[in-house]
């Protein structure tokens, strides 16, 4: 069960916008990060949710989609995402935040995948700008952004070819296809 969670929970970039999430699931969604294990039990996180458009539109600007899809500009009208979680560190709990973001992430997107939703996790972030349009506080470290929503693309995962390649590409069909390394390559034998 967990595996086939695991292999539907891709970073989608393309979404239904129609689809609409509400305050409730988001909050859902927050509540598996809350608890989800933390180092030393600091709970350093906090987050900013947003499912309304007004919020979801200043958001949206402040994100890099696909670095190596350079053609590509990011989701277009339509196929944007209907929320986001936006990820914080609270530097008056904590100075670092080590691992907690990567742990609440994939709560949130294995969570999200459980509801037959999609996620991506986005660290590629125009901080200063993201800051001034919601008006985080300085005290706030922004981590992450997981945009959120009912997919509208294939996402498919292969392995790497001989070529050693693990850049994610996109085929005529839109198909967006995820090389990953083969097991037997990634489990060392000393």
């Amino acid at each position: 069960m967990i595996d086939e969670l695991i292999k539907q929970s891709r970073s989608y970039r393309r979404f239904d916008e129609s689809v609409r999430l509400d305050r409730q699931q988001l909050e859902g969604l927050v509540n598996l990060a809350r608890l989800s294990p933390s180092a030393a039990n600091r709970q350093p996180l906090k987050y900013i949710i947003s499912w309304e458009p007004q919020k979801n539109a200043l958001i949206f600007p402040c994100l890099a989609w696909a670095g190596y899809l350079t053609h590509w500009q990011g989701p277009a009208e339509g196929e944007r995402p209907s929320g986001y979680i936006i990820i914080l560190g609270d530097t008056e709990i904590s100075s670092t935040f080590g691992i907690d973001p990567g742990i609440a992430a994939q709560s949130i997107a294995l969570g999200a995948t459980a509801q037959g939703l999609g996620a991506c996790m986005l660290s590629s972030i125009k901080q200063a700008k993201l800051r001034e349009a919601l008006k985080i506080p300085e005290r706030y470290e922004i981590l992450l952004v997981i945009a959120l929503g009912k997919p509208q693309e294939k996402v498919v995962i292969e392995e790497v070819g001989e070529d050693g390649d693990i850049k994610y590409w996109r085929d005529e069909l839109q198909v967006h296809h995820v090389p990953k390394r083969p097991l037997k390559e990634i489990i060392l034998d000393l």
